[in-house]
């Protein structure tokens, strides 16, 4: 890629960023404090009304000091606003102590929690904007501010986060207490914690709030983990040069189906050809040929040597002509199956796809050493496990597909909601694209289908896994807006491919 992707910093770079801003841009802290929670104050003012009560729950440190401006403005600007001060210690940060005198100027008079029983009563339909503790977090939360938080929590109130849901780690599991928010505005950058499906029920929808820190440091400081969004996405694509033809756009293989199973053949390999590569074989066993020859009449067959199942050796004295492999959706594990993969894994020096049942082989034979570097493996978590082991949060998984990328030289692709993506280098990048819509069966042969498509195009492997994964989210995305997360199915995926690729090219 020639832009680099958003960075995604741990707690302490978050807090140099911070730091690094007020020197050299320079701007005195409290400043960067009034900024911040202004840009904050107009992003909720987009979603609360005015005849709303609004309950701001502060801390006592820099959080509590962006509530204070928060409350400041919305009550400047007509909103009911009732401040809270949970005291769960004695030492106050300057830049609070300044913000809570400038509140008692705006006419709001704070109300002092010291104990559990001066929590007010939080009603359901109750606005909640949380405040109390931010990225600063150095220990699980306890005492007063655990109640409060509990308090909160049992309220079923709706509330919004001011950077982080309070008692988070940014880029560690937590535990409980930590709220849980219906919304959470960030400042700046995404936290690691927002990707990891642990926190979804603490995080809630979540919105990056650009609150103008200094861009030296972001460029400057390194990262191994990345948000991929549409702009990275536009850096990698390559529009069809006028005098493309099929020959020059590649030739992948899917080595694909078993009896019984030939829906993923017939799926990974239409999404390869929506990809846009020139020609299409798949290679499937002797039940599949007439389906695929009919329900594909775009793409070639061979067939295997065995009736039911992928046998034998798919390129014969053909090999030449194929630029990329997709192997794996429907395959089995049968004995036969697992001959032809070892064949393939040792044997095959071009781009490799590998997906299902190739890596459920792989797991049972032990086989991980035998992947070919720079190959693109795409598990599920399910499948992951299998390969990798139990984890014990998701953290820990990360750490594990991180470490798995680097000792074996492959991509790695961990498919659920913001997708991770693991490079050779250690770098992690989460995909940006993606809907619930995508939680249906085929959905990972389609996305099998589109890498090698790419691949055969000459994407390398680390451009083809990150496009790939925001091409198929981003057609998930748009089946469901054409009918609903819960109607999408994987052959629609496929067919919103074409508006996938034109969110990043109109006239493709």
């Amino acid at each position: 890629m020639t832009r680099e992707a958003m960075k995604v910093f741990t707690t302490s770079q978050i807090r140099d960023h911070d730091a690094y801003t007020i020197a050299n841009e320079p701007i005195p802290s409290i400043e960067l404090m009034e900024r911040a929670a202004t840009r904050l104050s107009h992003a909720l003012m987009k979603r609360l009304s005015k005849e709303q009560s609004i309950m701001i729950f502060c801390g006592i440190g820099n959080n509590g000091g962006d509530g204070l401006v928060c409350a400041r403005i919305l009550k400047q600007h007509g909103y009911d606003v009732t401040v809270f001060i949970v005291r769960f210690a004695n030492k106050t940060s300057a830049d609070f102590d300044t913000n809570h005198s400038w509140l008692k100027e705006a006419g709001i008079i704070p109300h002092d929690i010291n104990t559990v029983a001066d929590v007010p009563d939080i009603l359901p339909h109750s606005i909640i904007i949380d405040a109390l503790l931010g990225s600063g977090l150095t220990r699980a939360v306890s005492g007063l501010c655990a109640e409060v938080i509990e308090h909160i929590n049992k309220s079923g109130a709706k509330v919004f986060a001011v950077d982080l849901p309070s008692g988070l780690f940014a880029d560690q599991h937590t535990d409980d207490p930590v709220i849980n928010a219906t919304h959470t505005f960030t400042f700046q950058l995404p936290k690691l914690a927002f990707f990891m499906p642990e926190n979804v029920h603490r995080v809630g929808e979540w919105e990056v709030i650009d609150i103008e820190l200094h861009p030296k440091f972001s460029d400057e400081t390194p990262s191994k983990d990345f948000f991929t969004t549409m702009e990275d996405a536009l850096t990698i694509y390559r529009p069809r040069e006028r005098f493309s033809h099929k020959g020059t756009l590649g030739h992948a293989l899917m080595v694909t189906g078993s009896k019984g199973m030939m829906g993923a053949a017939v799926l990974t390999t239409k999404a390869a050809l929506r990809a846009g590569v020139g020609l299409v074989t798949a290679y499937v066993p002797q039940v599949g040929y007439e389906i695929m020859q009919e329900a594909i009449p775009e793409a070639m067959a061979l067939t295997s040597p065995e009736p039911d199942v992928v046998a034998g050796s798919p390129f014969s004295d053909k090999a030449d002509k194929f630029t990329s492999i997709g192997i794996g959706p429907g395959i089995g594990t049968s004995q036969a199956t697992r001959e032809m993969l070892a064949l393939i894994l040792d044997h095959w020096k071009k781009p490799i796809v590998i997906d299902a049942d190739a890596l459920n082989i792989i797991a049972l034979e032990y086989w991980k050493d035998r992947i070919p570097k720079d190959a693109i493996i795409t598990p599920h978590p399910g499948e992951f496990r299998r390969l990798a082991g139990e984890s014990v949060d998701d953290f820990d998984m990360l750490d594990k597909q991180r470490a798995l990328s680097i000792k074996h030289g492959i991509c790695i692709v961990l498919k659920r909601a913001f997708t991770c993506i693991t490079l050779p280098d250690g770098t992690a990048h989460f995909n940006s694209t993606g809907s619930p819509a995508l939680a249906t069966g085929g959905s990972g042969d389609v996305l099998t289908g589109i890498i090698a498509g790419l691949q055969a195009q000459g994407y390398s492997s680390t451009d083809a896994g990150l496009l790939g994964v925001w091409l198929h989210g981003r057609a998930g995305e748009l089946a469901a807006e054409h009918s609903s997360d819960e109607a999408v199915i994987a052959g629609d995926v496929i067919e919103h491919l074409g508006g996938a690729f034109r969110t990043l090219n109109p006239r493709a």
